[in-house]
């Protein structure tokens, strides 16, 4: 996929620090010596709430390690959650200074922050099922827009619109009967990586109803979207989703 096809969440634009200030999380505090909840982007130099950020932290041999989670040890920098953020952040060398060390990247570090933030939402899917706030398969699906209201339509990207134009139509007209916004939809995902997500085979349609749960999964989708498009371009019916 090219970046040209990325549509990512708009970001404000600012500019980079001149180099005289730590990025490291541990240096930002208050003026008590708290911890702030905001986490400035190595980028942008803006400071953002962390959620619609990624944590980077340096691996035990100074490699540059995505940590999604959030949970992994250590000191942290954070870049906001878009491609064009981190490949910023590459280019201009910025790890090495946001952790005053040498910084190695190894790979392709947005490939493979792309593919952890994909994995997490795949979890989530998967975390879905167990809770028991998602239904699998047309049948279910169409069921649960006839009923009542859907936080994300899950469609899988080699799937046929027709039965997505169907399920679509059903979703937005539930939705906003109630005032709601329409549904999420998530079509990133092909019918093989859905199923493995679910404990099936394979899964073209899946739908998750307002939920604690779902609205964890708004925070790791909108995430994912800074890297890939939650709608494939190659949809014909892509107007009808973006509508």
């Amino acid at each position: 996929m090219t970046e040209q096809a990325i549509i990512t969440p708009k970001i404000s634009s600012g500019q980079i620090s001149s180099g005289q200030e730590n990025f490291a999380e541990d240096n930002f505090e208050d003026k008590r010596g708290h911890k702030t909840r905001e986490r400035r982007c190595l980028a942008s130099g803006e400071s953002r709430d962390p959620v619609e950020m990624v944590r980077f932290v340096l691996g035990p041999d100074g490699v540059v390690t995505p940590d999604v989670a959030g949970k992994l040890p250590g000191r942290g920098v954070w870049v906001s959650a878009d491609r064009k953020s981190l490949e910023k952040t590459i280019a201009l060398k910025s790890f090495a200074r946001g952790f005053k060390s040498k910084a190695k990247i190894e790979g392709d570090l947005v490939a493979m922050t792309e593919s952890l933030l994909a994995r997490r939402v795949l979890g989530l899917i998967t975390m879905a099922r167990k809770a028991g706030v998602i239904a699998m398969g047309f049948d279910q699906v169409q069921s649960m827009a006839r009923e009542a209201a859907i936080s994300f339509r899950i469609e899988a990207s080699d799937g046929s619109k027709d039965g997505r134009s169907k399920i679509r139509t059903l979703a937005k007209a539930m939705n906003r009967e109630q005032d709601l916004a329409d549904p999420i939809v998530i079509g990133c995902f092909t019918a093989a990586e859905i199923g493995k997500a679910l404990a099936r085979d394979s899964i073209v349609h899946a739908a998750i109803k307002p939920s604690k749960h779902a609205k964890s999964m708004a925070v790791e989708v909108k995430r994912l979207a800074g890297f890939r498009n939650l709608i494939p371009v190659e949809w014909p019916d892509i107007k009808h989703e973006r509508s």
